[in-house]
């Protein structure tokens, strides 16, 4: 076990009293368990598996404010959401980027009888939008931000216009509109930084990955599923946070309710290296819409491309894969609108799913299932603490989310809000707006960073950029010559980030994965830094491996001889690295 998680562990055995207990450490548990410790309460947050390890870390990458949501007349949703769009610009700017968006239209009129039923309630699936129901949304959309306006309005481009700026469009498109939306660089990341800003703020919360919690005769028993260690703890409140698996939950606290709230979706997303397709997109998303209905994305995602998504109703909550099915599915909705490109499983790199906690809802088509979000009271019984379980919600909208629960909590436990966290910067966004030129120059002569490793640093990290430096000593070791990542980074966040498993270093607090760069050279240098770092047994490591390599193939599309293949590549690709270092 790290030292980090040893402390966390002894804080725990010495003093296992809190106001309130948040379960489930994806993004809403997490912005709860921030939000409620910045108002002064002792906060518990316990996560199964590793922090943003589940739906939070399979969403679009997008930070938005739901233009289609205006189609289900969900404009309390869409405010909230672009006020929340726009604070994460704001405050976590060295990771939440503007994302000009275009919209392919075929058509001038389709869709506005579709667009009145479902704006009435009423299902259905819907029609192919045409160029007045969208210009309608488009124009609600600029009007709901018209007093804090932080994004350009949008535009309208007609056919002349649209072949000219965007060639490799599909030929019936007569139209396009282009709006602004933001997406995410890193969002178990920003995760990681909400959970660290909690550490520096009040020292009495804990935050423990890889942990279960069970009911006693005491209160609660906490189980530390990496050593098996066991400790007592106590709380006037529990936050149910887990998402999909939120009815279980209930069930394992002794919520005492039979009745299902949540239901789920499975949204799955592949990422490709294809370099025609990443000049086409030209730094935009293009958004639109696939023969069935079904809303779908494609952008620019650091140097590959992210295209999405499905949207497929699930009967159990568990691990979920992106299937072969929706594959074809994402890569035909792709060549619909790209007919004049090549798509191929063999240009993805990495893929991706995860379910979407929504309310339980007898809609038919998923697109009409609300994104919203609620909080459902359970009250105390049997001697066990009141429950607030969080149903629903989206990535964008944590912050408000957890700002609603916090309040709810409040009011239980008899406290005053202490302070608001609308306009609070997060982790490496602070002091980040307008300064990230002048932490690239400290970084390069500070620290005699090459631009290619100083700007490495600043897009993962912000200004906390300055902090992981320290920590890399000149003359830092590369963890490998297809990555600018190195040795001393990794060991780094090892010591610092919760860290217990190799996949924890691949998949979530790095971008080695996702990125397509992960190879087998590089899933042994990790190794050898946990080992250096943590001081994890070659049997363990060597198990840890084994299951890494095993999770890729499985849940990411990344067999063994792909990563082994990527020894080669990685070499190959040594000089470009170097080129731009």
């Amino acid at each position: 076990m790290s030292d980090q998680r040893s402390k966390n562990w002894q804080k725990l055995q010495a003093d296992g009293a809190f106001d309130v207990v948040v379960v489930g450490g994806g993004v809403n548990g997490i912005g709860t368990y921030r939000e409620l410790a910045l108002q002064g309460l002792r906060v518990l947050l316990v996560e199964r598996g590793d922090f943003a390890s589940g739906c939070s870390a399979a969403p679009s990458r997008m930070i938005h404010g739901g233009l289609r949501y205006l189609e289900n007349g969900e404009f309390d949703l869409v405010r909230e959401s672009l006020q929340e769009r726009d604070a994460l610009l704001l405050n976590a700017a060295h990771m939440v980027h503007p994302l000009p968006t275009v919209i392919p239209i075929t058509s001038t009129f389709s869709g506005l009888l579709n667009a009145g039923v479902s704006f009435l309630g009423l299902s259905g699936k819907p029609s192919r939008r045409g160029a007045l129901p969208i210009k309608l949304g488009l124009s609600l959309y600029d009007w709901v931000t018209r007093k804090r306006r932080l994004m350009p309005k949008h535009s309208f481009a007609g056919e002349q216009t649209t072949r000219r700026d965007w060639p490799d469009l599909m030929a019936e498109a007569k139209y396009t509109a282009t709006y602004h939306d933001a997406w995410i660089g890193f969002p178990e990341r920003l995760c990681l930084e909400m959970i660290a800003d909690v550490a520096e703020a009040h020292a009495g919360c804990v935050a423990v990955n890889y942990a279960e919690i069970a009911p006693s005769d005491a209160g609660y028993t906490l189980t530390c599923q990496i050593s098996g260690q066991k400790t007592q703890i106590t709380t006037k409140l529990i936050v149910n946070a887990t998402g999909a698996w939120l009815d279980e939950t209930v069930a394992q606290l002794g919520g005492g309710t039979n009745k299902a709230m949540v239901e789920g979706t499975r949204g799955s997303h592949v990422i490709l290296d294809h370099p025609k397709l990443h000049a086409a997109l030209k730094g935009s998303m293009v958004f639109f819409e696939n023969d069935d209905g079904r809303i779908c994305i494609v952008f620019p995602f650091h140097d590959k491309v992210l295209a999405g998504s499905t949207d497929i109703r699930v009967q159990k909550p568990g691990r979920v894969r992106c299937e072969p099915e929706e594959t074809r599915y994402i890569l035909g909705s792709l060549q619909n609108v790209f007919p004049n490109m090549q798509f191929d499983e063999r240009d993805i790199v990495f893929s991706y799913s995860g379910i979407r906690p929504l309310p339980q809802s007898d809609q038919d088509f998923t697109g009409r299932i609300s994104r919203g979000h609620d909080i459902r009271h359970l009250a105390a019984r049997d001697g066990r603490p009141p429950q607030l379980c969080m149903i629903g919600g989206k990535w964008t909208t944590f912050r408000a989310f957890a700002e609603q629960v916090c309040d709810e909590a409040l009011g239980i436990l008899g406290q005053s809000r202490k302070c608001d966290t609308l306009g609070l910067s997060i982790g490496g966004g602070k002091g980040f707006e307008g300064q990230s030129a002048a932490v690239l120059q400290t970084l390069r002569a500070k620290n005699g960073l090459s631009a290619a490793r100083a700007a490495h640093l600043l897009s993962r990290y912000g200004t906390n950029a300055l902090n992981v430096a320290k920590h890399c000593p000149y003359g830092d070791q590369s963890l490998s010559p297809a990555t600018l990542y190195s040795r001393a980074e990794l060991a780094h966040l090892s010591r610092s980030e919760h860290v217990a498993t190799l996949s924890d270093l691949a998949l979530r607090r790095t971008d080695l994965a996702i990125s397509g760069v992960l190879s087998a050279e590089i899933i042994d240098a990790l190794a050898e830094v946990m080992r250096e770092t943590v001081g994890i047994s070659a049997e363990t490591l060597a198990a840890q491996k084994q299951a890494l390599t095993k999770e890729l193939q499985q849940f990411h599309g990344v067999s063994p001889e792909t990563l082994r293949s990527r020894n080669t590549k990685g070499r190959a690709q040594c000089a470009s690295v170097q080129k731009h270092a």
